[in-house]
Parts: C-alpha cells; structure tokens; sequence
C-alpha cells in the first residue's frame, strides 16, 4: 500500500503550472492518471498510515491523567498541566498571551511560547548529527559529537533532497525548545519545579502533597508501600505516571486530520488546499517541506511535519515578554540561558527546536517567543525577512534596520540565509505572492486534528484511487477491498 518513492513528488511537479493559475480557477486535466487524480485532488498513491491504536489505559496512565489536571500540586492551587496545554487547543496555549502567567499568584510571566505536547511520543532524543557515528549501541559523548559537526560541510534543505539533508550534523531530537529534557518525565519537571509555571517548591513539598492527595493510595499500590519513603522517588513516580498518560492516550497523537485522511485516500483535497500542498513542497515556492517533512515514513508512519533540528531563523524581539525589557536578556535557545552545556558552542546561539506543524492553525503564538499571533504573519515573515526588514525590525538613530534583533550582534550570523525561502536578497521577488500565502494557509489548515470525511465523499476518494491502481498494467493486483482502512477507523 505505500506510495512508490518520489511519485507523488513527481505528479506535484508535472502539475505544477496548472497549479500555478489564478487563485481560484479550475486546474485542467494533467496527462497521466496520476496527474488527473491529483488535479481532481485525490492522492494517486494512497498509503495506509500505522497510526497507533486506542487502547484501554494502563493503570499508571491513569494515574497520569489526574495528575495532569491537578492543580493542587502548584503554588497558586490554580495551574495544573493543562492550564498551559489545553486539550481544547491540541494541548498547545489556550490563548493568544506570547507568554503563560505563572507562580503562586499567576502574576509572574514565563519567558517562552508553550508548545504543544501532541506527537512527542516519537521525538528522539538530543544528540548532533544524523545518528550513532561509532557503528555501536554506545552513545557518542556530547563533546565528541560538537567536534565532528564542526568540521562537517553543511548540505542545504531543500523539499526536493530531504534525506540529502538529513546527513547534515546538526543539533537535533530533545523536548523543549532548546532540547533540554530527552523524556517526558524529564519535560514535566521542568514547569512543576519553574517559579514562573507551577512554582512546586521542592520534591518534599510536592512529596507532601502527594501524600496528603486522593491518588496516594494509588501510588501506593503501583509503585509500592515505600513510595513515599523518598521525596525525590514519590516524584519520579508521579511523573512517570504522567508520562504514561502522555504516551498512551489517543488524544496524544490521534492522527485524524483531513491532510491524515488525504494520505490515506480518504479525502479530497480543495483547489486551494491542492495549490497550497504543491507550494509547501516545490524547493523554489514556500519549501516548508525541507524541515516540516511531510511523507509517511518506513512502514506508513505517519508524517510528523518536522525534521526534529535546530534552526536560527532571527526572529524578531517580542517587546510584550516582561524579560526582553532587559536590553542586556537574551534568549539564545542552545546555548542559553536555559540549557547549560552547550553554553560555550556559540555557533547554536539563536537555534530553536523545529516544531511539527500539526494543528499550526490551532495555535494563537508563533515561533519560541510568540511574537505572531497568525499564519499570514508567519509567513509574510518568511517570505520577506531579508527583501523588506524594515517591516519586521526596529530601526537605529541613523534610522539602519537592526535585523535579527532578538540575538546580540556576534550572533547573528548564525541565523539562516541559505536555505529557501531564506536565500532571496533585496530586489529579487518573495518565494510566495499573497494569494500564494493564502493557498499554503489552506493547506494548513488541513493539518488540523478532528476531520470527520463525508461518507460519499470518502468513498468517491477511494473508489477513484484503487480504480487508478486497478489500471496501471505494470503493477500488481489491486489488494482486495477488506484491506483498506474501514471508514472512521
């Protein structure tokens, strides 16, 4: 059922200047089947996605889940987890505030954008470089691994070479921002214990609370009679248990978007949407596709739209972060002032963490600092970063644009300008016009969690599709009917 490689890729192109019309206007007919069902837009080679299934919770994940929605456990008795990731909003921020306000009075203001804790369950941890460059299962020290990605000639992104690109030592994997924690227990010590989030206190008083909780004979009976013998164990256990929550619930990673669907062969993508999903991918448009990779992966994994590396992109200062007041604060991402062991790799100031672009649209804040609060902004932002500055920086007495402002000037040569949509220099024409801008948006959209297809429509989408495979005289059989995914599965 998978896709032969790049054949999708290669119907994208072929249609290219049928998508490249007015907004709006019918795409003719292509020349091959491919090209017609793609105009029509059906996918011409449906994948079936392993999506992971919805069990029952473990006994630990259930624990998990009233530990995510307490709010004893913070200072103010009023932040749980979910406070800052919403289910409502893909347990990303449930508002539009670049910040969350924490501490014992919900009065003290983070220093980052909240990102969303859907699809971790497959974040690999941080490491520089593709993978194990021994040839053994014994990790390459951090140190070693800074050597030999300085030495290591840099492969430019391109949508169009995503594996070429993939061998490029670079930071990557690792959760929050800046890669700091590798597991989700890790991760959700991280706001319990930060004055800014829960505010906890200590492991004994979180220990305590534990203790004196309506769960703490759960504890007991999972994690046995000594669990809160030690405060550090009470609380390992505890996150753990959230943890498990995080890795088991559906709602964590349920894969039901229209874009999921259209992989599948269950939906049929709009002009707009179609237009948009050709400039994502094409290298000389948008090429978001070159890190928010969006083919299924071995076996029909689903397409996480991210490629889990760092970027400097030089973002613009948010001045509505209380710390940016500070002229002297700076937050420089890999080498801190939140992560401590990369501190002296310059070369990773101002690099963030590349997030998936799944239920984007959801989202109210953009980038690490949340100084966007739309598409249309992100990628205006894109598009004319280094053609019109001036519409995104502050300027100086002599009235200079002061580009890539939120990173102190030895840094910011760091930022990108080399990869697509960042290679353009003044004069030369954006990567997308607004109408394009528009397009790419709709096909956004699609990435958004909860699509329920039209049963006709759904079934008009495969018929079409296995009618395509049916044809082609030089493949197999088409596989029988009960081997697709039944309809809402």
């Amino acid at each position: 059922m998978r896709r032969p490689p790049g054949a999708l890729a290669a119907a994208l192109a072929a249609l290219l200047p049928a998508l490249a019309g007015a907004q709006g206007a019918p795409v003719p007919l292509a020349s091959s089947r491919a090209e017609r069902l793609l105009a029509a837009g059906l996918n011409p080679h449906p994948v079936r996605l392993r999506i992971p299934p919805a069990r029952p919770l473990s006994a630990a994940a259930r624990l998990g889940r009233r530990l995510f929605y307490d709010a004893a456990l913070s200072a103010s008795g009023r932040m749980s987890c979910a406070s800052c990731h919403s289910p409502a909003h893909a347990y990303g921020p449930p508002d539009s505030s670049p910040v969350m306000l924490g501490g014992p009075g919900l009065r003290t203001p983070g220093v980052r954008a909240v990102p969303s804790l859907r699809y971790l369950y497959r974040q690999p941890p941080f490491t520089i470089g593709p993978d194990l460059q021994n040839g053994t299962d014994v990790p390459v020290p951090l140190a070693r691994q800074v050597r030999l990605a300085a030495s290591h000639r840099r492969v430019r992104k391109s949508a169009g070479r995503p594996l070429a690109a993939a061998t490029n030592l670079v930071p990557q994997g690792g959760l929050f921002w800046d890669g700091r924690a590798n597991t989700l227990e890790q991760q959700i010590n991280g706001p319990l214990y930060n004055p800014a989030e829960m505010d906890g206190g200590t492991a004994a008083q979180v220990a305590d609370k534990l203790r004196r909780s309506p769960y703490a004979a759960d504890l007991i009976r999972l994690f046995g009679p000594n669990v809160f013998d030690n405060p550090q164990l009470t609380v390992a256990e505890a996150m753990f248990a959230i943890g498990r929550f995080e890795l088991e619930a559906a709602s964590f990673h349920p894969f039901s978007s229209k874009f999921d669907a259209w992989l599948e062969g269950r939906a049929r993508f709009t002009p707009a949407e179609l237009r948009g999903y050709e400039l994502f991918n094409d290298p000389r448009k948008g090429n978001c596709a070159a890190c928010h990779l969006d083919q299924p992966g071995p076996g029909g994994e689903p397409p996480l739209l991210t490629d889990f590396q760092y970027e400097a992109l030089g973002v613009p200062r948010n001045p509505a972060i209380a710390a940016n007041r500070n002229p002297h604060y700076y937050d420089l991402g890999l080498c801190g002032p939140y992560r401590a062991n990369l501190r002296a790799q310059k070369q990773y100031c101002g690099m963030f963490l590349t997030p998936s672009l799944r239920n984007v649209a959801r989202r109210h804040v953009f980038f690490h600092n949340g100084v966007f609060h739309s598409l249309q902004q992100v990628l205006e932002w894109y598009v004319n970063r280094d053609l019109h500055p001036g519409r995104f920086y502050p300027r100086d007495a002599a009235g200079r644009v002061i580009q890539f402002n939120d990173l102190p000037p030895q840094y910011r040569g760091n930022v990108d300008t080399v990869d697509a949509p960042f290679n353009r220099r003044p004069g030369d024409p954006p990567a997308l016009t607004r109408p394009e801008i528009l397009d790419v948006i709709a096909f956004l959209d699609t990435l958004t969690d909860g699509y329920r297809p039209a049963s006709r429509r759904w079934r008009g989408a495969r018929s079409a599709a296995r009618a395509l495979r049916q044809r082609r005289a030089s493949s197999p059989p088409a596989p029988p009917a009960s081997s697709a995914r039944a309809p809402g599965s």
